[in-house]
């Protein structure tokens, strides 16, 4: 039986580790903070996607669509909170309708439930709702990922898995008779093989254990407002504006929550640290990786005006965030909505400027390294952990 060493105690890993124990494999996960899903996990949207923004046959297409299927079925299994309530994507001007129309179609491609309806439909689900066209997603939920993943542990606990929080990988290398060697800076797991799941870490994990990544891992924070309780009322689910297909972020969005608070946001700023919840966390290693790195420069300098200035303005100004919201659903104001707190995406960098578009995974002897999987991989995350084993057994074989 081999010991597989999994770095990373989000949703991913711990879906690895899971997936990975049910093939009769033993795991240690190794997580560097104290606690389970500390970062993104525990920082996302708890939406359950439904696979429509990403180009056929990509791996978000495929994993997300089926993950859609298995992170409800896994909930409903062991008793996780979801709600399968569908959303809008809404068009606000005609200009959009093309870009909606072509949505449609990429729905259809992947094989999402999905109807273009009219802006009267559309009031039907949302009354408060301003568009001229709407996609009606109808698989599109709400989850907490959070709860997913101390499910996870729990049945990882009861498998005997070796799970270890405070335990950081400070260092990496081969082990003498095959494998690999993980120092925590208290002990050395040794193990056959490694899956490298740390997400706004991965690319340094990855180079640590000797591998040369194609992508460096750029981090960009998500700022959310909710609606105060006596304003709620004007959101009954899921309500998203038809995205900018050159940015890979969905734009500010209204999302009702399993306890029935209403989440406006997120915007997209670059994080100061890669863990920079606020704008006064910083990291004198983290910006100086960003400034030395020729691609976030070259991403600068096609995004950084208007887009980028306008993020940031965004950012600091609740009224601006509340005139984004109020494209959507015209009634907010700057009074209905305080601030809720704020995520960071671990977005993968190519050196030429190009945002990596599709989750990123790589491999080398012994090892498998997940170097981009944001959003939708919370959704996708028993999806990507199927995938992975694959690649463990094969390796093996």
């Amino acid at each position: 039986m081999r010991n597989v060493v999994v770095i990373g105690g989000g949703i991913v890993g711990l879906s690895v580790a899971w997936e990975l124990t049910k093939r009769g494999q033993d795991v240690t996960v190794l997580e560097k903070e104290a606690r389970w899903a500390a970062h993104q996990t525990g920082h996302n949207s708890n939406v359950v996607h439904a696979g429509l923004y990403y180009k056929p046959g990509s791996y978000k297409a495929r994993m997300s669509t089926a993950g859609n299927r298995s992170i409800v079925d896994f909930a409903r299994q062991y008793g996780v909170p979801v709600e399968v309530c569908g959303k809008l994507v809404v068009a606000t001007s005609d200009a959009e309708l093309p870009a909606l129309a072509v949505l449609a179609e990429r729905a259809e491609a992947n094989g999402v439930p999905a109807k273009l309806i009219s802006p009267a439909e559309a009031r039907d689900h949302e009354p408060e709702v301003s568009c001229v066209g709407a996609l009606r997603v109808e698989s599109t939920g709400i989850i907490d990922f959070p709860a997913v993943c101390a499910t996870l542990v729990r049945l990882l606990d009861e498998t005997s898995a070796d799970l270890r929080l405070n335990s950081p990988a400070l260092g990496i290398r081969p082990g003498r008779h095959g494998g690999v060697e993980v120092a925590t800076g208290t002990d050395v797991v040794h193990g056959s093989a490694l899956v490298n799941c740390a997400g706004l870490h991965s690319d340094r994990i990855a180079r640590l254990a000797g591998l040369t990544p194609s992508a460096r891992i750029v981090p960009f924070r998500g700022e959310y407002y909710e609606l105060k309780p006596e304003r709620r009322n004007l959101v009954r689910g899921l309500i998203y504006p038809v995205p900018d297909p050159s940015l890979p972020f969905l734009g500010v969005h209204l999302t009702r929550m399993l306890d029935g608070s209403v989440h406006a946001g997120p915007n997209a700023v670059l994080a100061l640290r890669r863990e920079g919840y606020r704008w006064r966390d910083v990291s004198a290693r983290d910006v100086a990786d960003v400034a030395r790195f020729p691609g976030v420069w070259r991403l600068a300098r096609k995004y950084a005006y208007p887009t980028g200035v306008d993020e940031v303005r965004r950012s600091f100004s609740r009224h601006r965030f509340a005139a984004s919201l109020a494209r959507l659903v015209p009634a907010v104001t700057a009074d209905d909505i305080v601030r809720h707190g704020s995520g960071v995406r671990a977005q993968a960098l190519r050196p030429d400027g190009s945002l990596v578009d599709d989750f990123l995974i790589e491999t080398t002897r012994n090892q498998v390294h997940v170097l981009n999987a944001p959003s939708p991989a919370a959704t996708s995350a028993l999806e990507i952990a199927k995938h992975i084993a694959d690649v463990v057994s094969d390796a093996a074989a």
